[in-house]
């Protein structure tokens, strides 16, 4: 069933159309002022302008063409023309059974699926995540969510950095503390060694060690260079050390990921396409979309209306080697020619908006992909209360993982001091621990516009006061309590009838719920579906305190206000679920 605000669109578009004016003028959208009718509709100002009519004049023709619609209880015009709807009873009772029991909670799929890659933008390899990772995973994987939920196919991939300068950083490194390893003989034809020669915290030691040389010495970057290069021609020996680095960072990922509730469809990266790359670079020599300067292939891709002048992208430098833009153009081939995407999500952060319209358009230049086809979803920086980048307390990189124990400690804290989840073993009390820290920072990441910074203050965030996680979940929590409660007192659902005004804002609450997921995808910004589990938290609490559910004088009530909570409980674990957060069975 269409939501209720779908509903009187349709009967008041055919309203308009009845007096000779565009159907979507009747657009009816719930109201933003308190105290007023429930819906309004402001299509007669934009109409008054077409027909050179007064808008109260066509607002009330309006209402004379509704008038006597089963659907309406009472319409008034107000100000210059503003239509205020109020919905008939049977209108409210139709719609909270229908999401009663619908397993969707009242959102519908699309009728035009799309097939939809989502690219993390992901870690380098060698380096451990840090709190820089944390919105693309957390954005990213949300996205994955909606999407599927609304109804497309969705592949999503790390895509890890593994092909780049930082590789020839990590062989050289190696090489000078290990130079008898068989990897560093051209002449070796052998089998090379199954296991690495090195496990993630050499590999999270050499990196910087050798980045911090080649910067003070650029004899030093030459030798990386050199070794990126042989890598990238092909080296065997250096690709088998390439794979070992891999294998070793991709293990500690899994487990980062895993520890934040993050999965991926693949673990590709850059290197997975390098058999691509010169074909494609041949190919757009023939064709004209690369040519030659300074001994570097590039694309031109600036334009005319461009206000700001965009650097062409180096498809190969003059040095033979190619970069992240060559990698990245390859990447949209291999994804064309095994899954073909209508829309490919890059989840990256701001900083890298120069590189994306350059890969973009070089991408269309080459018959690659359509300009709608490729969409940078940026996202801005999370800081420390100075404003800053957030750091540790001496200036270093805050890793992702302590980043997580941080939030489930301090999550483990606030349960005690609020006397929660105190009848529980240990190990019941640590995975509701785990499960508030985790919904304390991807809720205070997902509820702000991605595009923004935000002070990570994990005080506030742990909260189960305000707009947190916390409170989300403890939300969910005591709509359980009482749905056992019910069972134990053998109350059960039925019929909803929702009288009371708190009846009929929650029914309004839940009806919003697919409107939020589509305006989520629409904007790549789960901050929508955030705003709205919040809020059908808070319609949730007002109808608690007002309506006595088990309490109740009669038991048709109770049935009533019961399954409305149960509605209630379904909609907000989704919300939940869909924003890669979860909720204990008790708190």
């Amino acid at each position: 069933m269409p939501s209720i605000a779908d509903q009187l669109s349709g009967l008041l578009g055919d309203a308009f159309a009845s007096i000779e004016l565009p159907r979507e003028l009747g657009r009816v959208t719930p109201s933003t002022k308190s105290g007023t009718a429930p819906f309004q509709c402001n299509g007669a100002m934009p109409a008054a302008k077409q027909a050179k009519r007064n808008p109260r004049e066509i607002a009330q023709a309006i209402l004379d063409a509704i008038a006597g619609s089963e659907m309406i209880a009472s319409a008034d015009v107000a100000g210059p023309g503003f239509i205020n709807l109020t919905p008939a009873q049977t209108v409210f009772e139709a719609r909270a059974r229908d999401i009663a029991g619908d397993d969707r909670a009242g959102a519908i799929t699309t009728d035009a699926p799309r097939k939809i890659l989502i690219d993390f933008g992901g870690p380098n390899v060698a380096k451990p995540m840090h709190v820089g990772h944390l919105r693309s995973s957390v954005l990213g994987d949300s996205l994955q969510r909606l999407f599927r939920f609304r109804g497309d196919e969705v592949l999503s991939d790390i895509h890890l950095g593994d092909w780049g300068l930082q590789m020839g950083h990590l062989i050289t490194e190696l090489r000078e503390e290990q130079p008898d390893l068989v990897y560093y003989d051209a002449d070796f034809a052998g089998d090379y060694p199954s296991e690495p020669p090195v496990d993630i915290e050499d590999l999270a030691r050499l990196y910087p060690l050798a980045s911090q040389k080649a910067k003070a010495d650029e004899a030093r970057l030459a030798v990386s260079r050199a070794a990126t290069a042989e890598l990238q021609s092909g080296r065997v020996g250096y690709l088998a050390l390439l794979r070992h680095f891999i294998n070793v960072s991709i293990a500690a990922l899994k487990k980062d990921f895993g520890d934040l509730g993050v999965h991926f469809d693949l673990w590709k990266g850059e290197s997975d396409v390098d058999p691509l790359i010169a074909d494609m670079v041949a190919d757009f020599k023939e064709r004209g979309v690369a040519e030659l300067s300074e001994g570097a292939w590039i694309i031109r891709v600036d334009e005319e209306s461009d206000k700001k002048e965009l650097a062409p992208l180096i498809l190969v430098t003059s040095g033979g080697a190619s970069l992240y833009g060559t990698t990245d153009l390859a990447t949209i081939l291999d994804r064309k020619a095994n899954f073909d995407p209508d829309l490919t999500l890059y989840v990256v952060d701001s900083a890298q908006g120069n590189h994306f319209q350059q890969v973009f358009r070089a991408a269309q230049k080459a018959g690659l992909a359509d300009a709608a086809a490729l969409d940078h979803v940026n996202f801005g920086s999370v800081n420390g209360t100075d404003g800053k980048r957030l750091r540790t307390r001496d200036g270093g990189t805050f890793r992702l993982a302590d980043l997580i124990s941080s939030a489930i400690e301090r999550a483990d804290q606030r349960l005690k001091e609020a006397g929660l989840a105190e009848n529980m073993d240990e190990d019941e009390h640590a995975a509701v621990a785990r499960m508030v820290g985790l919904a304390a920072i991807k809720f205070a990441d997902l509820q702000n516009y991605r595009t923004t910074n935000y002070v990570f203050d994990l005080d506030r965030f742990t909260s189960f006061e305000g707009k947190t996680g916390p409170y989300l979940l403890y939300a969910a929590v005591r709509v359980k309590s009482l749905l056992r409660k019910a069972a134990d007192q053998n109350v059960v659902s039925g019929e909803i009838n929702p009288v009371a005004a708190e009846e009929r804002d929650l029914v309004l609450a839940l009806d919003a719920f697919g409107s939020a997921v589509e305006t989520s995808c629409e904007n790549r910004a789960p901050n929508t579906l955030c705003d709205h589990a919040f809020g059908l938290a808070q319609a949730f609490s007002k109808f608690y305190a007002a309506c006595p559910i088990l309490g109740a004088q009669d038991d048709a009530t109770k049935a009533s206000r019961l399954a409305l909570a149960a509605a209630t409980l379904k909609q907000l674990e989704l919300c939940l679920d869909l924003l890669g957060m979860e909720a204990p069975d008790r708190m």
